[in-house]
């Protein structure tokens, strides 16, 4: 007679802790047409230093992501998501419009959750992501230095070089 396999032990879900601040800072306050924002978009009104709490308190979920052992891509990509709203959030008041619409801090528990359920698929999903991410910074760059040759050799056969 053979004996039954042990349960297999579930990966842990992501701390309460942690949905609780994602859902704080992106989707606390009901609007009318069934859309949410939290406290994130709100905090970048203010000037100064209104940005850079919101990004403070993302930054808690990286951390503990790392705590939690999420592996390099994950992290990075997560970081991605903080950065993309910290730098798009910057600009005054459309920069607030794309805080509530981005929602970093909910992407990035789901990246987290997504991990903790199925590590092997999140790293090659993330790893994916970042590099066509790093590709697409690359293409930018390689854009921006062709068109500065460009502008830089119209002006010089203008000056008659």
């Amino acid at each position: 007679m053979s004996r039954p396999n042990p349960p297999v032990p579930t990966a842990p879900a992501v701390p309460a802790r942690l949905r609780r601040l994602a859902y704080l800072l992106d989707d606390v306050i009901p609007l009318p047409g069934g859309r949410r924002i939290g406290l994130d978009p709100l905090l970048g009104l203010v000037p100064g230093m209104g940005d850079a709490t919101g990004a403070l308190m993302s930054a808690y979920i990286l951390v503990e992501a790392s705590r939690l052992g999420a592996p390099r891509a994950v992290l990075l990509r997560m970081l991605a998501n903080v950065g993309v709203e910290a730098l798009l959030g910057s600009v005054p008041l459309l920069g607030d419009l794309f805080d509530a619409g981005w929602k970093a801090n909910a992407r990035n528990v789901r990246l987290l959750d997504e991990h903790l359920a199925r590590p092997a698929t999140a790293k090659r999903g993330s790893t994916a992501f970042l590099l066509l991410l790093l590709l697409g910074v690359l293409l930018i760059f390689a854009g921006a230095a062709a068109l500065t040759f460009l502008m830089l050799r119209a002006v010089w056969d203008l000056l008659g070089g």
